[in-house]
């Protein structure tokens, strides 16, 4: 089930089941203290809630008709580090002075889990997200990201683009919060997929597409199989010594980094697909 936050032609913000082109309305005024997206997810069985908060009165509406907003509500955003091989390499790379700290913690009990955006710093699809203006080395990170609920259950999985400054974190590991929490630093979108089954990892892909003008500069592609730490093992880290009363959303790594030559530029456009949650497209911006 794919559960997601939409903006009507009016301007309304509505909570909407996705099936194929078309997006079901739910009522959340069936039930008590239920007004957001998060208030479904982090029930109990967000699969029978969303089934019966489906509005039978209301026809559904074709998905061009509506704008997906970002599936967040009230949650911090964090994020994990270090969890592809592929990203420990790259890390390794960008910062010879702190090369032996990486290769550490790739294989280290405790992993490394870092905040990451608040609602008002998260993009949803089509919205742009941001290359610092003192970054000459920026690229898109694409993650699973992982949906929690406050006890700490996992709810279900969303995209996430965790906007990097290479360079930033590459010159002193010290300044890794300047190189990823800045203003419209994370997208995340187009929805949340709630499982009905286990995740097959190898089998859920993900794609990383750059264009620029017109033309693709870049493709990368991964599987979850390539994670070295589970979900499970992220998010007890992530809840030791920590509490989410709104709930938590965590990207868990990337698998895929573009070669050290590649930077984003202003008007490049990042997208990023994963199997059977579907594709997340953010224009790209530099600052001034």
């Amino acid at each position: 089930m794919r559960l997601a936050k939409v903006a009507l032609v009016d301007g309304e913000c509505r909570v909407g089941l996705l099936e194929d082109d078309q997006v079901k309305l739910l009522d959340l005024s069936q039930v008590d203290n239920c007004v957001c997206l998060s208030d479904v997810l982090h029930s109990p069985d967000p699969i029978g809630l969303a089934k019966f908060l489906a509005d039978p009165n209301t026809e559904p509406v074709p998905l061009k008709e509506v704008t997906l907003l970002a599936p967040i509500c009230h949650q911090e955003v964090w994020a994990a580090g270090v969890t592809y091989k592929r990203s420990q390499v790259a890390r390794m790379e960008e910062s010879e002075s702190a090369a032996s700290h990486y290769d550490l913690v790739y294989t280290a009990d405790r992993p490394e889990i870092f905040f990451k955006a608040d609602p008002t710093r998260v993009s949803g699809p089509g919205e742009p997200v941001r290359v610092r203006s003192d970054s000459n080395w920026s690229v898109p990170e694409p993650e699973l990201t992982l949906v929690v609920k406050p006890d700490g259950t996992l709810a279900g999985f969303t995209i996430g683009n965790d906007m990097s400054a290479r360079d930033i974190e590459g010159e002193n590991p010290l300044y890794l919060p300047q190189a990823k929490f800045y203003k419209q630093c994370c997208g995340l979108g187009p929805c949340v997929l709630v499982p009905e089954e286990e995740l097959d990892l190898p089998a859920t892909k993900i794609i990383l597409t750059i264009e620029r003008d017109g033309s693709q500069v870049f493709q990368g592609e991964t599987d979850l199989g390539e994670m070295a730490r589970s979900f499970d093992d992220l998010i007890d880290w992530l809840f030791r010594e920590q509490d989410f009363p709104n709930g938590v959303m965590l990207l868990t790594g990337t698998g895929i980094v573009p070669p050290d030559d590649f930077t984003l530029e202003d008007g490049d456009t990042a997208s990023i697909e994963i199997t059977g949650i579907g594709t997340l497209t953010n224009p790209v911006v530099k600052g001034t």
